[in-house]
C-alpha cells in the first residue's frame, strides 16, 4: 500500500522592513529644543506640562513618547535632574514608555547624556551621523537658522556602550541616506544587536527630501527586519504618512515636527496629533500598537516599567 510522502513545511519568510504592518506603534515627540510659544502657544516647557502632554497623548493612542527637556522659561536643558523630574511627573500618571533625545550642538555629548544613568530610559536617541542642519525661508530667501550638528563615530561608539550598559534601547536617528549605512561598523563590533530600531527623519534642510523617492530609498537600506518610524518634518509629515504605512513603518507626531493637522489648523495638543495619526492607520485598516505590543518590539519583553522611584 503505498503511503503519503510527509511534505516539509515551508519556513515562514523573514519580516522585511518594507512589508506592511499589523500593529502601528505611535510616538508623540512632544516639545523639542528649538520651536518656542511664539511659534506654537501649546508648547510645553516645565516638568508638570511635559507630563501632561504625555498623559493626553497615552490617552489619544500614543505608547512612546520622545522627550527633550527644557528650563522653565523654555530654553534647552540637559540638566539630569530635569530629565528625572520629567520622568518622575510622568511616570507617576501614566505607563507610557520614555525615549530621551541626546541631541544638541555646542555642548559634549557626556552632557548631554548625564541622565541616562540617572533615569534609564526606555528609549533614547542615537544619532547616526553629522550634518549641516538648517532652517531656510523660501519666501525670504535666505537661511532663518544654520549650524553644524555633529556626532562623529567616536561620540557614537561611546553613547551606545553607555545605553548598552543601563540597558537603554538605541532609537537610531538618521536623517541622511548615509546614516544609515554608518550602523553597519557598530553591528559588525556587536555593539548594535538586532531588534534595530530606526527613525527616518525627512525634510531638515541639510538632510533628505521628504519625497517618496527618498523614503524607499532609505527603506531599502535597512537592515532586513529593522523596525523604523518616519519622521516628516511640518506638513510633509501628513503627505508622507500613508506611502510610510504601505511601506511598513511606525508612525511620530507631535509638536517638536509639526504645529498643525491635517487640515492646516493649528493643533492646540500634541493628543489632538495623535488622534489625526490614529485615524490615518485605522483608515488604512491596520491596527495601532496597545503599550504591551509596543513593549514587545521596543523592548523585547513584556516586562513592567523599571520602578526607578520606589
Amino acid at each position: 500500500m503505498a503511503t503519503k510522502k510527509s511534505v516539509p513545511k515551508k519556513k515562514p519568510k523573514p519580516k522585511r522592513s518594507s512589508d506592511p504592518l499589523d500593529r502601528v506603534i505611535v510616538t508623540a515627540a512632544l516639545t523639542g529644543a528649538l520651536a518656542d510659544r511664539k511659534q506654537c502657544p501649546e508648547i510645553p516647557y516645565t516638568p508638570k506640562e511635559i507630563a501632561d502632554e504625555a498623559v493626553r497623548a497615552y490617552e489619544a493612542g500614543a505608547t512612546l513618547v520622545h522627550i527633550h527637556a527644557r528650563e522653565n522659561d523654555g530654553k534647552p536643558s540637559w540638566r539630569p535632574e530635569i530629565f528625572a523630574e520629567i520622568a518622575k511627573e510622568i511616570r507617576s500618571r501614566c505607563p507610557i514608555l520614555l525615549n530621551f533625545s541626546t541631541g544638541g550642538v555646542g555642548n559634549s555629548i557626556q552632557e548631554r547624556a548625564r541622565s541616562l544613568p540617572l533615569v534609564k530610559p526606555d528609549m533614547a536617541a542615537l544619532n547616526m551621523g553629522s550634518m549641516n542642519y538648517s532652517i531656510y525661508s523660501s519666501r525670504q530667501k535666505k537661511f532663518l537658522m544654520r549650524t553644524v550638528f555633529l556626532n562623529p563615530f567616536e561620540e557614537i561608539e561611546w553613547l551606545l556602550k553607555l545605553m548598552n550598559e543601563n540597558h537603554i534601547t538605541p532609537e537610531m536617528e538618521c536623517f541622511d541616506a548615509g546614516h544609515i549605512c554608518n550602523t553597519a561598523p557598530f553591528i559588525d563590533m556587536g555593539l548594535l544587536k538586532p531588534p534595530f530600531h530606526f527613525s527616518l527623519i525627512l525634510g531638515v534642510v541639510g538632510g533628505i527630501s521628504a519625497s517618496p523617492h527618498s523614503l524607499r530609498a532609505m527603506v531599502g537600506l535597512l537592515p532586513k527586519g529593522a523596525d523604523w518610524q518616519l519622521i516628516g518634518i511640518s506638513q510633509e509629515q501628513w503627505s508622507m504618512m500613508p506611502l510610510s504605512l504601505e511601506l511598513g513603518g511606525h508612525v511620530r507626531v507631535g509638536l517638536e515636527d509639526n504645529f498643525y493637522l491635517p487640515n492646516g489648523k493649528m493643533a492646540h495638543s500634541n493628543a489632538e496629533l495623535v488622534e489625526a495619526a490614529v485615524k490615518i492607520i485605522k483608515k488604512r485598516h491596520q491596527k495601532v500598537a496597545t503599550l504591551e505590543e509596543t513593549r514587545k518590539m521596543v523592548l523585547g519583553n513584556s516586562t513592567g516599567l523599571k520602578d526607578i522611584y520606589q
